[in-house]
């Protein structure tokens, strides 16, 4: 009896570790094929601008701008945003919106857009430093629509709606994540313009749950407790977004 009653704890742990599934997770999200315009056309006026941006916006490597570009390829959302909020979190802190932020997937809605639409990364036709690395995983993965902008974009409308207060802050910040693609290179300007276009089509299908929607309620109200009480931001960061464009 006792070997049974430790394996059923044993059992009982493992399950609390396993992580809650997406909002999305095999249900239906929007076919971005139908959503989103198609991708700039060889010799179009839009295929023109997004050749001319990855010129240009080489001339900022080495800039604070390029920096912020850099740091946004892998910093997670509480860092992201922590200078927008106002106060720097994690999940110890934060656990509500740490579940939120853990179950804001997607249900695969990028992915097949990129596999389907099929375009190639402005770096591969065109010579210049990028602020990541050109990995074979990054030249495979298509760059219409960027999925970074997704993220960035669809985070900074739930945020903004958690804390209506700071809308403006977090808004700003989210235009900027999603315009750090371009200004590093690895996607075109074209492809940010179709991220925030289908990170608002992502939020929309997260209120759709109803698990979604108790979440936001929970981080609603420990956003709302912590304001004032937590930790102020990186100021050097701050300052380096303060100052983006």
């Amino acid at each position: 009896m006792k070997l049974a009653f430790v394996s059923l704890a044993a059992l009982l742990l493992m399950a609390a570790d396993q992580p809650a599934p997406g909002y999305l997770d095999g249900k239906a999200v929007p076919n971005l094929l139908q959503v989103l315009p198609a991708p700039p056309r060889a010799g179009s006026a839009r295929a023109a601008d997004d050749r001319a941006t990855f010129r240009a916006t080489r001339a900022l490597e080495g800039s604070d701008r390029w920096s912020l570009a850099k740091a946004d390829v892998t910093d997670d959302r509480f860092t992201v945003f922590s200078c927008a909020l106002g106060m720097k979190l994690d999940a110890r802190s934060a656990p509500r919106l740490a579940t939120l932020f853990a179950r804001m997937s997607d249900g695969g809605m990028v992915a097949r857009a990129k596999r389907d639409f099929a375009v190639r990364r402005p770096y591969l036709d065109q010579p210049g430093a990028i602020c990541e690395a050109k990995t074979d995983h990054l030249a495979r993965n298509g760059d219409y629509p960027s999925g970074h902008t997704v993220t960035g974009w669809s985070t900074a409308l739930v945020l903004a709606e958690l804390m209506p207060e700071r809308a403006t802050e977090i808004l700003r910040r989210g235009r900027i994540y999603g315009e750090s693609r371009f200004i590093c290179g690895a996607h075109s300007r074209s492809a940010v313009e179709a991220g925030f276009m289908a990170g608002g089509a992502l939020v929309s299908a997260w209120h759709g749950s109803a698990d979604f929607r108790a979440d936001m309620t929970a981080a609603r109200a420990e956003l709302a407790a912590l304001s004032g009480v937590a930790a102020a931001p990186n100021q050097d960061r701050c300052r380096r977004e303060s100052q983006a464009r």
